[in-house]
């Protein structure tokens, strides 16, 4: 079961203007535990380590016998540091051997698999939208909650890029969706959305004011010649459509349906 998405968390703070309500979600996720509770930065950080905690040990470590919960632990802050990255286990195996601690890759992958089995992680696969096939080389890993990312963290890698990427892809989820991230020649696209017969394309940016980031953001959906939906979800306020594609602002798009 996911938290709470940003129209039903708006209900349970209607006192809040937008910006703040948003900045809250964002930063503080949205587990239904925080809307009975006064808000209190420290309170709210215990209660998010102690459910990551509890995830970890009881659903992890327990259920697949797991006993180097220290590597565990820092597979698990590797994948939070690199939410909305291309990573393969390689790469986290290499990681980890760099620290001092000699592990096996299909190790690594056991780990993952059960950090993924808790439903603490989300594994994306990539999709060539030219080819129609899902590809096996490195994929994207989301977290069940901004939240406890950033409680994780601390002050590491919180950038705003990041954060409602993983945003958008919990939302999509809660909406049926089935989600890759999609690749056109050497272009990403940050999620490709398909529900039945219908498909959705969508790039994620804090902003697109400056020409050079709108640039970016457009080529890659600009390339996609098939008449599904386009949209960039920013931050901004501004809404318009460029050839097609659709800005919406992320605020309004997740209060719909």
């Amino acid at each position: 079961m996911l938290p709470l998405s940003f129209k039903e968390f708006k209900t349970a703070f209607s006192n809040l203007e937008n910006s703040e309500l948003f900045n809250r979600y964002l930063n503080y996720g949205a587990f239904p535990v925080l809307t009975k509770t006064e808000f209190d930065v420290q309170t709210y950080d215990q209660i998010l380590l102690g459910i990551y905690n509890t995830i970890l040990v009881k659903d992890v470590t327990k259920r697949n016998g797991i006993s180097d919960i220290t590597i565990l632990e820092r597979i698990s802050k590797f994948l939070a540091g690199n939410v909305g990255s291309l990573i393969s286990t390689s790469n986290i195996t290499k990681e980890v051997v760099k620290v001092g601690r000699p592990i096996l890759q299909k190790t690594v992958d056991k780990y993952i698999k059960a950090l993924c089995d808790s439903f603490l992680f989300y594994k994306v696969d990539r999709y060539n939208i030219k080819g129609k096939t899902v590809l096996k080389t490195n994929s994207k890993y989301y977290m069940v909650d901004t939240g406890i990312r950033n409680t994780l963290l601390s002050s590491e890698n919180l950038d705003a890029g990041h954060l409602i990427e993983n945003i958008v892809f919990l939302e999509l989820l809660r909406r049926g969706y089935r989600v890759n991230v999609g690749k056109i020649d050497d272009l990403e696209i940050d999620f490709v959305a398909t529900k039945l017969n219908t498909k959705e394309y969508y790039q994620v940016a804090a902003s697109m004011l400056d020409n050079g980031v709108k640039a970016r953001e457009l080529e890659p959906l600009q390339k996609i010649k098939d008449n599904f939906p386009k949209f960039v979800l920013t931050l901004d306020d501004f809404e318009g459509t460029y050839e097609g594609i659709e800005q919406v602002n992320l605020r309004n798009w997740l209060l719909q349906k």
